[in-house]
């Protein structure tokens, strides 16, 4: 479904890789995570998938397409939710599903069928035909969410997509990416938050510096679930976090203050 072969990306001006000799392939129905620390290189990665920015070498392909030379018949079977909520915020919601739907050709019958299962599996039947300025953060990322779904791609991109969500709304996403995994189709995503990506992700490739240091399998193997902080922090030259148990009471407010 998802294929990147010796990726290479650099910034002019800079004297390393933004993403240097990436090479991965995702299958049909797997959930991937992309894992890094800030400025890792995560985004730059997706960035070359989704055709946003060019490469200097390597290829990439979706669904057999080549985005370079087949730009639009990869972009045809992929969906992607950028991590800035690039919306037009005059329109309403319905409007811009609509203007995302004229794009890929969606036929008006399948765009109300499948905008109205949408609208209820992200909860936005009351705010559909308001404008997306009036959007709280999770109704903006559901939205971009419901617009990128809505030609039924094959390959669903999302970069950071729980960020600064609320429960229920990282809740209702992490179920439409199962739901997405179980038809058959592919998911690639990008995170920091090590609990999702164990308990949702099939695999997950490691990035630090531009380059994948690890590619952990995950669904069905206990063991790298319950080793992907120390790998994780190992890989990114981290430190792993651990609870400190004080070695006495902590003093009450006052206590021990000698008066002047």
């Amino acid at each position: 479904m998802l294929s990147v072969k010796n990726l290479i990306k650099r910034y002019p001006n800079n004297n390393f890789n933004s993403a240097d000799d990436i090479s991965f392939e995702v299958g049909a129905g797997e959930i991937f995570g992309f894992l890094g620390k800030n400025g890792a290189g995560k985004s730059t990665v997706i960035k070359c998938i989704t055709g946003i920015i060019p490469f200097d070498s390597g290829t990439v392909t979706i669904c057999g397409a080549d985005i370079l030379k087949s730009p639009i018949a990869a972009k045809r079977n992929m969906g992607y939710v950028p991590d800035n909520h690039m919306v037009i915020e005059k329109l309403t919601g319905r409007e811009y599903v609509n203007y995302v739907a004229d794009l890929y050709r969606v036929s008006l019958a399948d765009r109300v069928e499948r905008l109205r299962y949408f609208l209820q599996v992200f909860s936005l039947e009351h705010a559909v035909d308001k404008q997306i300025k009036s959007y709280s953060h999770g109704m903006k990322q559901k939205i971009c969410i419901i617009a990128a779904l809505i030609h039924e791609p094959k390959v669903w991109i999302l970069d950071e997509p729980m960020m600064g969500l609320d429960p229920q709304s990282t809740a209702d996403i992490i179920n439409y990416m199962q739901e997405h995994s179980r038809k058959g189709n592919t998911v690639f995503f990008s995170s920091h938050n090590l609990d999702i990506v164990k308990q949702l992700c099939h695999r997950t490739a490691i990035v630090d510096k531009g380059k994948i240091t690890e590619i952990l399998e995950l669904a069905g193997n206990p063991t790298n679930q319950n080793r992907l902080e120390e790998v994780f922090f190992k890989a990114t030259g981290g430190t792993q976090g651990r609870l400190i148990t004080p070695t006495e009471p902590l003093k009450k407010s006052g206590e021990g203050v000698k008066d002047e």
